[in-house]
């Protein structure tokens, strides 16, 4: 019979946390789709890029999106066989609350490893794919930005650019381009134009053909005035963006031994994944209990409660290891220690150890 029950238990829990992790999947790319939308209409990352960025940002997500959603979805188990009067019937069979701590714990330690393996090698591999596919939009659309008709402006405004067609061959016809370094000031009028790039060596050259240059500064009388059959231009590429700038992108294996603080609260932040959900799961049982007949969602709004709670002290003890505050050895456990402690007291409670506890104090 106990292995009807849990195989039951489990599937009910399951299959609630599928729901729920992908209703909240969905509510998080359905903004992240918005916003990378916006992002390609205002020409900062390729259109094509939008779905590829979609799909790593939801591999990162999960880290996050997993511990909330196996909390969740054992809650509204829970609460359903509290609503449905099952638990009435199950702890007639002697199968109480804490009993269900030994399959819920199993169904933990899964999730758990597996969110261990996606916070810790998974999640920073999409990080810094998205980086590099962002980088490498950008760089693109960079080479792509001179399109003949338009005014294309970069370096802060500080080189504008125009060409009025293309020609058969590809070259831009009736260029003019601008350039401005300190007080002076380079105009350039030319019949053709073409670009050449090397992404490899991060060059990126305009060479005019058959034109004029003008130079000086703005309001003298002296200008110079040189014809060319044959000028280059050098146009600005976006630098490459470096990962240790962003610790949650570094593999972990570069975190490991540096004995720097921000590394140690990376290292601890990443560990609280597969914890939290071994945390939130011994929480959920003492938490979901309510009143037969009641609403099946009566306490996941208190759940939410003590999620924000809980992931906002993570927040605040990841940033108290980057100050220095506390010792690496402490880390985050503090945080979840005080969580797992909460959920113990609860079980003990409900269990019926405080009238146990009266009872003995009377005796003496």
């Amino acid at each position: 019979m106990t292995g009807i029950i849990n195989r039951y238990l489990l599937r009910e829990t399951f299959r609630t946390f599928a729901g729920v992790t992908v209703v909240l999947m969905l509510i998080l790319l359905g903004d992240q789709f918005a916003r990378g939308l916006a992002r390609a209409a205002a020409d900062r990352i390729p259109r094509e890029a939008v779905l590829q960025l979609m799909g790593l940002t939801s591999i990162q997500y999960l880290s996050i999106l997993v511990p909330a959603a196996f909390f969740f979805a054992v809650m509204l188990t829970l609460g359903r066989l509290y609503r449905d009067s099952e638990m009435a019937a199950l702890n007639a069979c002697g199968v109480g609350a804490a009993r269900l701590l030994q399959p819920l714990g199993w169904a933990a330690l899964g999730v758990a490893g597996a969110l261990a393996v996606l916070s810790f090698d998974t999640a920073p591999w999409a990080g810094r794919a998205s980086m590099e596919i962002r980088e490498q939009g950008q760089r693109q659309l960079q080479i792509t930005a001179l399109e003949p008709g338009r005014f294309r402006s970069a370096s802060g405004g500080r080189l504008v650019f125009y060409a009025r067609d293309r020609n058969e061959a590809g070259q831009l016809t009736g260029v003019f381009i601008q350039q401005r370094t300190g007080d002076q000031v380079e105009i350039a009028t030319a019949a053709r134009a073409d670009q050449r790039v090397s992404l490899a060596d991060d060059e990126n050259y305009l060479v005019l053909y058959d034109g004029i240059r003008y130079s000086g500064n703005p309001g003298s009388p002296e200008f110079r005035t040189a014809r060319f059959r044959e000028h280059g231009i050098p146009l600005p590429m976006p630098g490459r963006a470096d990962p240790a700038g962003e610790r949650r992108y570094l593999a972990t294996s570069e975190l490991l031994g540096t004995g720097q603080s921000e590394d140690i609260a990376e290292l601890h932040w990443r560990l609280s994944a597969p914890a939290s959900v071994l945390v939130l799961a011994l929480l959920a049982v003492p938490l979901g209990r309510a009143p037969p007949r009641s609403g099946r969602y009566g306490r996941l709004g208190f759940a939410i409660l003590v999620f924000i709670i809980y992931s906002n002290l993570l927040g605040v003890g990841r940033m108290l290891i980057e100050r220095g505050y506390v010792p690496p050895w402490l880390g985050l456990w503090w945080v979840h220690g005080l969580l797992l402690a909460t959920g113990l007291v609860m079980l003990f409670l409900q269990g019926g150890g405080a009238w146990r506890l009266r009872a003995r104090w009377r005796r003496k």
